[in-house]
């Protein structure tokens, strides 16, 4: 159990050991996740999607509208990667983007169902590639040179987390 409500799941960390079974663990995560997510909305209430997941921190809407507006970004930062020469990718302020109007108008669902279609896109464009195409590099202005591995693990590992900030909540709370 991690203490910190931040990363109910731990930290990300780079496995550079990346094995086939790795890269097929990290592609089931991706793959889990919407019905992960999902399932941790399920039932609330306006009041308790109104609700921080924890003191300063989002909103479990918020939470929900960030999943697909962060794993879009990821899926092309993908294809930019399989198409280009090492691009350099857009960051974005995720921070200003939850904060947009359309994060508290939007019912959750519409994201819910939005990050359902797209990691069927992103799960299928990971499962056509081959081993090397993981290996393809893109340069983020914030990190450095990254691998698609790496966006692969990192991605696995964000879906679960903000799944985690929700069912935290939802058990702290006795939701």
């Amino acid at each position: 159990m991690i203490d910190d409500p931040r990363y109910p799941t731990g930290t990300f960390h780079f496995d550079p050991h990346v094995t086939p079974e790795l890269r097929q663990r990290s592609i089931g995560a991706i793959r889990d996740t919407p019905s992960a997510l999902r399932a941790a909305v399920r039932g609330l209430t306006d009041a308790q999607l109104n609700t921080p997941y924890r003191d300063g921190g989002w909103t479990v809407r918020q939470v929900v509208h960030h999943v697909p507006e962060s794993h879009m970004n990821a899926f092309v930062r993908f294809k930019l990667a399989l198409t280009e020469d090492n691009p350099t990718i857009k960051p974005y302020n995720e921070n200003a983007w939850v904060n947009l109007g359309d994060v508290g108008r939007v019912p959750v669902e519409t994201s819910v169902a939005l990050v359902e279609a797209l990691h069927e896109r992103w799960v299928t464009l990971m499962e056509a590639m081959a081993p090397a195409d993981f290996e393809r590099p893109l340069m983020h202005p914030e990190i450095g040179p990254i691998t698609l591995d790496r966006l692969l693990q990192l991605y696995a590992w964000h879906g679960p987390h903000h799944v985690a900030h929700v069912t935290a909540l939802r058990a702290r709370e006795g939701w």
